[in-house]
């Protein structure tokens, strides 16, 4: 099956048009962990086009960002210039053992081998360190305002997901797992973002449906073109605050 995330038109609307949910979430992380002073160096697996990363940067004094997709990986050096970034697999990280003290994965591991993933990630974490998983639904609805649910599911109907081959993670599967980690803590989260119907359209192009549709032959002409014709009752002109809800599980060495 084709990557969803592999093309180069994906990966720009990923380093350009997606929401600043990531640090957000990493200021929930921060403060639950009650940390003071700046990891020494972050693995950011599964970094796309380098937006968590740009995040994790402002809580770490290196960052190292790992995607076995290369057209994200030549995004991600510009939107966050000053980590490191190298092409691999959560289940063969390319870095010495010990050599991270933070570990983000937001939204990867549901497509890892866990088995494999586990004992690297205990290999490359130093045994302080600490294994950030977190995730997020698409923004689908409005904090003060109806109808972009049942936009969406039009739009869903219409452009399709893809077949999902992703694993169910949440912070309670993850504590159940013979993983060689214990949870640290966890929260459930719902994060407002406010934004303009401009900006939510072009977010919504950067969606797996879309790049399904595209690769069955449909241009992104039309499909722009519905959506935006479609969004135009739905937001009638206004900025609005957008929903996000997902976790986060913080791990450590058992």
């Amino acid at each position: 099956m084709a990557n969803p995330f592999g093309s180069n038109e994906m990966a720009g609307g990923y380093a350009t048009s997606r929401p600043a949910v990531h640090p957000r979430i990493l200021d929930q992380v921060i403060t639950h962990l009650g940390r003071r002073e700046p990891f020494q160096r972050a693995l950011d697996l599964g970094c796309g086009a380098g937006l968590s990363t740009t995040a994790v940067l402002r809580f770490a004094h290196q960052c190292i960002g790992v995607d076995p997709v290369e057209a994200m990986l030549k995004w991600a050096s510009t939107t966050a210039s000053s980590a490191h970034f190298v092409a691999g697999a959560a289940e063969a990280i390319p870095l010495c053992d010990r050599a991270v003290d933070l570990i983000t994965a937001a939204g990867s591991l549901n497509y890892t081998n866990l088995d494999l993933f586990f004992p690297e990630a205990l290999r490359v974490l130093m045994p302080h360190g600490v294994l950030v998983v977190y995730d997020f639904s698409p923004g689908t609805s409005f904090r003060n305002a109806t109808g972009l649910e049942e936009w969406f599911s039009n739009f869903a109907d219409r452009y399709p997901l893809p077949p999902d081959e992703a694993r169910t993670l949440n912070p309670e599967i993850l504590a159940e797992l013979d993983s060689g980690f214990r949870l640290h803590g966890q929260r459930y989260f719902e994060i407002e973002m406010t934004m303009t119907p401009d900006f939510y359209l072009d977010y919504m192009m950067t969606e797996t449906n879309v790049a399904a549709a595209r690769r069955r032959g449909v241009l992104r002409s039309e499909i722009r073109s519905w959506c935006t014709e479609t969004l135009a009752p739905v937001w009638r002109g206004k900025e609005r605050g957008v929903l996000f809800r997902g976790y986060f599980a913080c791990l450590t060495p058992a």
